[in-house]
């Protein structure tokens, strides 16, 4: 498949890709209070976050250049919505204002 709509899907993939990596971030942050070893935790899901979406990025790209660029655009797309949709509300909002 080649041109728009291998451009689309791979930057399709390239959000889902982020969606996983930012998403299992903010899930391992979350969890970091309620564990034992913190450090062991974070490693741990930076290992496997990390692995998984460099090798997704590998498979996506195929070899072009193009496709591997939109992938990325997907990405930080991805990046930029899980930010503003997990960004904690400002202290006058939540009644504790100053």
């Amino acid at each position: 498949m080649s041109g728009a709509p291998a451009l689309l899907l791979a930057a399709l993939a390239g959000a889902g890709l982020g969606l996983f990596y930012f998403g299992g971030l903010w899930l391992t942050v979350r969890r970091l209070e309620r564990t034992g070893n913190p450090a062991l935790l974070f490693g741990a899901s930076l290992i496997l976050r990390l692995s998984l979406t460099v090798l997704g990025f590998y498979f996506v790209m195929g070899g072009e250049w193009q496709r591997a660029l939109a992938c990325l655009a997907g990405f930080v797309i991805a990046r930029r919505i899980l930010t503003a949709r997990t960004k904690p509300a400002p202290a006058a909002a939540q009644g504790k204002g100053g």
